[in-house]
């Protein structure tokens, strides 16, 4: 059974092994304590939402989202960061459950709505429009880093 958390600092020994996963699907290196720091500086901070997922009790997945703006509009927006499920918990609908909490959470906060990147071969595009995420056909984005 899926059970979706708003983490608290009380969750976040339970989100750093997949955090670290997800880190390392990226190609980052493997480091635990720098997971565990960021984490919780960024719960602790207020400077992010992030939802985990237990399936029978285990933590499988998360979802963290960062709060910004639109000047445009007026209102406040989620940017949807990070998204991740265990490799064997894939399939068994926990990334839908932590979208969709996304989603809910959105809508209980009076936010405009969530943005999300994602790598053009990345096979998760199919949830996201199952769940009625639209594909921006009108913009470009462009990253400028300091460390390139």
């Amino acid at each position: 059974m899926i059970k979706i958390l708003q983490a608290t600092d009380e969750h976040i020994e339970l989100i750093v092994p997949l955090f670290d996963s997800y880190r390392v699907f990226y190609k980052q290196k493997p480091d635990k304590e720098a997971a565990k720091m960021f984490l919780n500086e960024r719960i602790t901070k207020g400077e992010s939402v992030i939802f985990l997922a237990l399936f029978d009790d285990v933590p499988c997945g998360f979802i963290q989202l960062y709060s910004t703006f639109s000047s445009v509009s007026l209102q406040p927006f989620y940017i949807l960061n990070d998204l991740f499920v265990d490799a064997n918990h894939r399939n068994k609908g926990i990334g839908a459950a932590l979208l969709n909490s996304a989603k809910v959470h959105c809508e209980n906060t009076n936010c405009k709505g969530l943005a999300l990147e994602t790598a053009i071969d990345n096979p998760a595009q199919k949830l996201y429009e199952k769940l009625g995420w639209k594909r921006d056909s009108h913009c470009f984005h462009y990253f400028w880093s300091h460390f390139d």
